[in-house]
């Protein structure tokens, strides 16, 4: 089964996206937007078992989505983006 990584879980109901696959949470509540070190840190650790199939539903501070999008990319040659646009995901893909 595919994987939704979600950069932070927030107050949004995830719930239509859980039809791409498994939501996974890489964080939760605030974080340090200068805290870079730690979120490569953390998000590298949530990805250790992503597949280049699975998806990133991009959330939150900008810099949190950069670099959960560069950890992805950097693994699987790709990037596959769930993004909300009214009231549903769209998928879109990145061949890097």
């Amino acid at each position: 089964m595919r994987k939704v990584f979600i950069v932070n879980k927030s107050a949004h109901d995830f719930a239509p996206a859980k039809e791409y696959g498994e939501l996974v949470f890489m964080s939760e509540g605030p974080m340090n937007r200068y805290s870079t070190n730690n979120m490569h840190r953390v998000f590298t650790d949530c990805m250790k078992d992503s597949g280049p199939e699975d998806f990133i539903v991009p959330c939150s501070l900008n810099v949190m989505n950069i670099i959960a999008g560069a950890v992805f990319a950097r693994k699987h040659g790709r990037l596959n983006l769930l993004l909300f646009k009214e009231g549903e995901y769209i998928e879109r893909n990145l061949v890097i």
